[in-house]
């Protein structure tokens, strides 16, 4: 069985191709955000490399968001597309499961987060070890999230994006209890959306390419400006 994953919701632009027992490939490019002209050239080097075709895929798994509004749509489009023209199914992986599952031995809390602007995250929550939800996907404030972690126990460790533009604020707020991940586990990996959707494909948790659809968990900018002229308040 060979599983694709993909995720463009990030700075990384990255693709992967795991099987029954292992990652068979896997290419990365974050230097910058050009993945609408990268991703393609990537995929093709990666299944030419590892002796694979779009044919050899059983199912397709995209990191469908949050993130980058842009970057959600190039690897949902990416993955419909892919799909469609072998006729396989596919796996919708949240960005932040898949960047929890980076560290997923973690003793503690696993505490995703992207920088989603205007003082806000992209987070969830999730038991290291089991991977248990401790929470949807959802855009919350680095205030309040800071305040909803000191009311929990043990060790939190971070990963994402939102780390570099976060990390003074958290280690002021949580102290010692705040651990953060290493560079390579701290941005989205396609191995993990792969697994993920390997997950997903054995429990028949997929769909067709045509109900494949980003989840971006806030609205875009042009929508916001739109509200706001029309008088109508954000939830």
């Amino acid at each position: 069985m060979n599983i694709f994953g993909i995720d463009t919701c990030c700075m990384a632009a990255t693709a992967a191709v795991i099987t029954d027992d292992r990652l068979a490939a896997q290419v990365v490019q974050n230097n910058k955000k050009t993945h609408s002209q990268k991703i393609m050239p990537m995929i093709e080097f990666m299944l030419r490399e590892a002796d694979m075709s779009v044919n050899d895929i059983d199912c397709f798994a995209a990191a469908t968001g949050p993130g980058s509004f842009t970057g959600v749509r190039i690897g949902v489009a990416t993955v419909k597309a892919l799909a469609h023209a072998v006729d396989k199914p596919c796996a919708a992986v949240s960005t932040l499961h898949a960047l929890a599952n980076n560290t997923a031995c973690f003793d503690g809390i696993i505490c995703p987060i992207l920088d989603a602007r205007r003082g806000q995250v992209y987070n969830a929550l999730f038991k290291g070890g089991s991977m248990e939800r401790m929470t949807g996907d959802r855009a919350i404030s680095m205030a309040k999230l800071c305040e909803e972690l000191k009311e929990t126990d043990g060790k939190i460790i971070f990963l994402g994006d939102g780390v570099s533009a976060f990390e003074d604020e958290i280690k002021k707020e949580l102290g010692g209890r705040a651990e953060f991940a290493q560079r390579m586990q701290r941005m989205n990996l396609a191995a993990s959306v792969a697994e993920i959707g390997y997950e997903k494909f054995i429990r028949g948790d997929v769909c067709g390419y045509a109900e494949l659809k980003p989840d971006y968990h806030r609205l875009s900018q042009a929508e916001r400006e739109r509200n706001e002229r029309m008088g109508v308040r954000a939830e």
